[in-house]
């Protein structure tokens, strides 16, 4: 059993590391209410806008752009969103063996892989793993903005639109609670048509002013702008989220390992002083 004295400092040391998390897990807490906030306002937005480029992708428009248009699958496209700092338990993890597993299914098929990462922690894991990166960017810190996502998009969309790819992916965490964050990868281009069987079944279309053209060039864009940044925001919700949950675990975790080191504690100081009076029996003996 360790001595008195090194047990003391250890659970100096534990009590200075709880105090850590505990401030880490409260900054957390609060982060993670903005985060959900821009995230909740962004939502309506970005699913009426899905809800428009779905019924567009079924309609029967003369312009045919080509993001509407299937084309046999050679090669397809990641757009990954990981965090740019740990300290969130499993987040990026799961997200990645989950994106890794599609890769190789893909693969299995000879479908090449092409990737943007969004984060430092998609940079440094894909990278290790040999996968084509294409473009890469991090650093949205708490208020990423849409125009910083804009570049490592049209990167993208450019080798889409070029034929490098004939598919694109976007994966990130999708916020469902403070407890569950759920590795979410879904279809950005060609666009996902959509499901409701009375749409789809009808030939319609929108009536276009000016054109179509003109219209669906622009609204086409702000789409698969707006869904890469609301995973871009429902990403930093999950990960405040987690990092909330994983610092309160470490907090908690900290005070029993103080009471387990205080319990050593108290038997080493009381084998300490049994030892001492032992010693004085045995010298007030001989005398």
């Amino acid at each position: 059993m360790a001595g008195a004295k090194e047990i003391r400092t250890k659970i100096a040391s534990v009590k200075s590391t709880q105090k850590i998390t505990s401030a880490m897990q409260m900054v957390a807490a609060s982060k993670m209410r903005r985060a959900q906030d821009k995230m909740s306002s962004s939502r309506p937005y970005s699913i009426g806008l899905f809800n428009l480029i779905g019924h567009v992708a079924v309609s029967s428009t003369e312009f045919h752009h080509p993001y509407l248009e299937e084309r046999p699958v050679k090669n397809v496209g990641y757009i990954i969103v990981s965090t740019d700092r740990g300290l969130c338990g499993g987040l990026n993890i799961n997200l990645f063996r989950k994106v890794l597993s599609d890769m190789k299914e893909k693969e299995s098929k000879n479908i090449g892989v092409k990737a943007v990462l969004l984060g430092t922690k998609a940079s440094s894991f894909f990278v290790r793993f040999g996968v084509d990166v294409i473009a890469q960017h991090s650093g949205f810190g708490d208020d990423p903005k849409p125009e910083k996502l804009v570049g490592a998009i049209k990167v993208m969309t450019s080798a889409y639109l070029n034929g490098e790819v004939d598919a694109v992916y976007v994966a990130f965490n999708g916020f469902k609670n403070t407890m569950v964050q759920l590795p979410t990868v879904n279809q950005l281009l060609p666009l996902p048509k959509t499901e409701d069987a009375e749409v789809a079944k009808h030939h319609w279309d929108y009536i276009y002013e000016p054109n179509p053209a003109e219209i669906l060039k622009v609204v086409l864009d702000r789409y698969v702008q707006q869904m890469v940044y609301q995973a871009v925001l429902e990403n930093l919700a999950s990960e405040q989220a987690a990092r909330m949950v994983a610092m309160k675990a470490a907090t908690d975790n900290a005070d029993s390992l103080v009471n387990d080191l205080q319990l050593d504690y108290n038997k080493a100081r009381q084998a300490g002083i049994t030892m001492e009076l032992n010693d004085i029996v045995s010298g007030a003996a001989a005398v």
